[in-house]
C-alpha cells in the first residue's frame, strides 16, 4: 500500500528545499517565507494585487506566444492558469509576506510558482515538473520582477480604487439625502467654535457632500498616473533578454485584459527607477482621508451631549459606551473613521520616504509602498460603509433644541446690519448678551427698524441664505433633491 509524499525537493542556486507535496509555489517562495515572517500577512490579503499579478502573467503569455519565442502548449497552459487566478482561485498560495526585502522578487517568484504549477496540473503533470514547464524560462519569459512588480501595483491598485470611488459615491449619496432631509431645520452656525451666523442643518449636510464629491474627482484624476506601465523594461529599462516586438505587444493584450487605458513608459530606465506615481496617488488618499476625519469630527461635535454638549443631531446608538456610566452612548463610528484617517497620514509619510529612498536604476522598496497603499484603499472602502451605513443613514435632527438656539442667538443681528450699521447693531449685540434678550424686540424699541422689517429680515429663508440674491441655496437644494431622487 503507498502513500502520497508529504513534500517534494526543489532546487534553487542556493540548494534544495524539500516543499509540501500540495503546495503550489515552491523553493523560492519557500525561502521568502523563512526570510520575511515580518507582517504576519501575506500578499493575498490585497486580493486586486494578486489579481494584477497573474493578469501580468498572462498577458506576457500571450505576447511571447504571439511573437514567437514561446511555443503555443506552454503559453495556453499558462494562460488559462492565470485566468483561474484572476477569477479568484488559489489566492491561499500567494504567501510570501507583503513586508519583503528584494524589490518584490519573492512575490514575482511566489506568482511565477503558483501559476506553474497549475499549468502543470492542467497539463497533466506533477507539481515541480519543471523541466516540462519552467517558471523562470516559461512563466516569467520576458519579464523581470523590475517591470512585472511595479506594473502589477499599478494595475491592482486601479482595480481596487473602483470599490473605493463606489462607497465614496454612495457615501456621499447619503450625506444628500440628510441635506434634503433637513433642508428647512435653521440652526446657528459657527466659526472658531463660536456663535457666527443661522443656516440649515441641510446646507452643513450639503457641504459635506460636495467635498466628498470634490474628493472623488481628484482620486480619479490621480489613478491616471498608474496608467503608464515599463513592462518590457526587465532588469533596468534597457530591454534586456526581450524580443524588439515584445513590449508594444504585452502592453496591448494587457490593455485587453485589464481593461484600463494603459500605456508603455516613454523613458523605460526612467520609469523603472522612478516610483512618483505612488506618492501622488497617496497622497491624494491622504487628502480624502483627512477631509472623512474632519467631517467626522463635526459630527461628534454635532451630536455631542446630549444633556451638556451642542446635541443638535442624534446619531445612531451603535454600542453602550462605557463600563461604569450606565446609559452613555459614544460616537464610536466617527471615532473609527478619524483612527483609518491617523493610519492613512501615517502610511502617506512611508509612501513619501520610500520613495525618496530609491537608489539608482530601481527602487528597492516597493514592497512596502504597495503595502501601504493597498491597505489605505481597503480601511478606507471599509470605513466609508460603516460611516454611511451605520451612522449618517441614521441622523436625527434635534429640531425644537435648534429652534430655541437660533431664536436665541445674537448672531442674527449680522443680518441687520446693512439697515442699522455695524455699531449699532454690536452695541444691540452686547445689550442682548447681557440682558438675555430678543435682538429684534431691541432693534424695534430702539426705533431702528419697524417691526415688519424686523420679522422680514429675520425670517429663516432670509437668515439661512434661503432668499439670497445670488439664489445659490435654491440651486443647491434642487441638486441635492435631484441627486437623491435619480
Amino acid at each position: 500500500m503507498s502513500s502520497t509524499p508529504a513534500t517534494r525537493t526543489e532546487t534553487d542556486s542556493l540548494g534544495s528545499l524539500e516543499i509540501p507535496a500540495d503546495a503550489y509555489w515552491g523553493v523560492h517562495t519557500a525561502r521568502a517565507l523563512e526570510n520575511f515572517p515580518i507582517s504576519q500577512r501575506p500578499i493575498s490579503v490585497y486580493r486586486d494585487l494578486v489579481r494584477a499579478l497573474a493578469m501580468v502573467k498572462q498577458a506576457s503569455a500571450r505576447a511571447n506566444r504571439e511573437i514567437g519565442v514561446l511555443d503555443a502548449e506552454r503559453a495556453e497552459l499558462i494562460d488559462r492558469a492565470a485566468q483561474l487566478v484572476i477569477d479568484g482561485e488559489y489566492h491561499d498560495q500567494f504567501v510570501v509576506g507583503v513586508v519583503q526585502g528584494g524589490a518584490g522578487t519573492s512575490t514575482n517568484m511566489n506568482a511565477n510558482e503558483v501559476i506553474t504549477n497549475i499549468a502543470l496540473e492542467l497539463a497533466g503533470r506533477p507539481k515541480g515538473d519543471y523541466g516540462f514547464l519552467s517558471p523562470i524560462d516559461h512563466t516569467n519569459r520576458s519579464q523581470s520582477t523590475n517591470d512585472v512588480y511595479p506594473t502589477a501595483i499599478k494595475v491592482g491598485l486601479a482595480l481596487d480604487l473602483q470599490g473605493l470611488l463606489d462607497e465614496l459615491a454612495l457615501l456621499r449619496e447619503s450625506f444628500l439625502a440628510k441635506a434634503v432631509e433637513f433642508h428647512d431645520v435653521l440652526k446657528v452656525g459657527r466659526t472658531q467654535l463660536q456663535d457666527a451666523v443661522p443656516m440649515t442643518l441641510g446646507q452643513e449636510f450639503h457641504g459635506f457632500a460636495t467635498t466628498l464629491g470634490e474628493d472623488h474627482s481628484r482620486l480619479g484624476e490621480n489613478a491616471s498616473l498608474l496608467y503608464e506601465i515599463n513592462m518590457g523594461a526587465t532588469a533596468i529599462g534597457t530591454g534586456i533578454t526581450t524580443h524588439p516586438e515584445y513590449r508594444p505587444a504585452v502592453v496591448r493584450h494587457l490593455r485587453e485584459i485589464t481593461g484600463l487605458d494603459l500605456s508603455s513608459a516613454v523613458d523605460l530606465v526612467e520609469s523603472t527607477s522612478d516610483t512618483g506615481a505612488f506618492m501622488s496617488f497617496s497622497s491624494s488618499l491622504k487628502r480624502n482621508a483627512i477631509k472623512l476625519s474632519k467631517i467626522s469630527n463635526d459630527l461628534r461635535l454635532l451630536s455631542s451631549g446630549p444633556q451638556a454638549g451642542l446635541g443638535e443631531i442624534n446619531l445612531p446608538a451603535r454600542q453602550a459606551g462605557s463600563s461604569i456610566m450606565p446609559g452613555k452612548v459614544n460616537p464610536v463610528i466617527p471615532e473609527v473613521v478619524n483612527q483609518v484617517a491617523f493610519a492613512v497620514a501615517g502610511a502617506d509619510l512611508t509612501v513619501t520616504m520610500a520613495v525618496e529612498g530609491g537608489q539608482l536604476q530601481l527602487n528597492a522598496f516597493e514592497p512596502i509602498i504597495a503595502h501601504s497603499i493597498f491597505q489605505s484603499i481597503t480601511w478606507m472602502r471599509r470605513a466609508m460603509r460603516t460611516l454611511r451605513v451605520n451612522c449618517v443613514d441614521g441622523i436625527t435632527a434635534n429640531r425644537e433644541r435648534l429652534g430655541a438656539m437660533v431664536g436665541s442667538s445674537v448672531g442674527v443681528v449680522t443680518a441687520l446690519t446693512p439697515f442699522i450699521g455695524y455699531a449699532a447693531a454690536a452695541a444691540l449685540a452686547k445689550t442682548a448678551l447681557l440682558t438675555r434678550r430678543n435682538v429684534g424686540d431691541l432693534v424695534v424699541e430702539a426705533g431702528l427698524m419697524s417691526r415688519e422689517e424686523v420679522d422680514k429680515q429675520l425670517s429663516p429663508a432670509r437668515l439661512s441664505g434661503l432668499q439670497a440674491v445670488t439664489a445659490a441655496i435654491p440651486i443647491v437644494l434642487a441638486d441635492a433633491e435631484e441627486s437623491v431622487s435619480g
